[in-house]
């Protein structure tokens, strides 16, 4: 794994692997090690995900400190409307 990889790059690597195991055609040893680059992958897509959650937290918080929580709508699904901020 690369240092500094993007998300999205980690993510690819991580289906690339899942697909790979799931044929069932490699060694045991190929597939352990396969498994194993598959948690590190998994590992530091998660703390990418950590990092931006802590991100966003900090962007919407409120300046009395409290923090203003939006759920998430897809824009494009039909439907789909934007919903109201609430307070933490």
């Amino acid at each position: 794994m690369k240092k500094g990889m993007r998300f999205e790059t980690a993510l690819k690597e991580l289906e690339k692997i899942v697909e790979s195991l799931e044929s069932q055609e490699l060694p045991l040893d190929k597939a352990l090690s396969t498994f194993e680059q598959g948690v590190k992958l998994s590992r530091y897509c998660a703390r990418l995900l950590d990092e931006a959650e802590a991100k966003i937290k900090v962007l919407t918080q409120e300046q009395d400190g409290s923090a203003r929580l939006e759920e998430w709508q897809d824009e494009d699904s039909p439907g789909s409307s934007k919903a109201g901020s609430v307070k933490e």
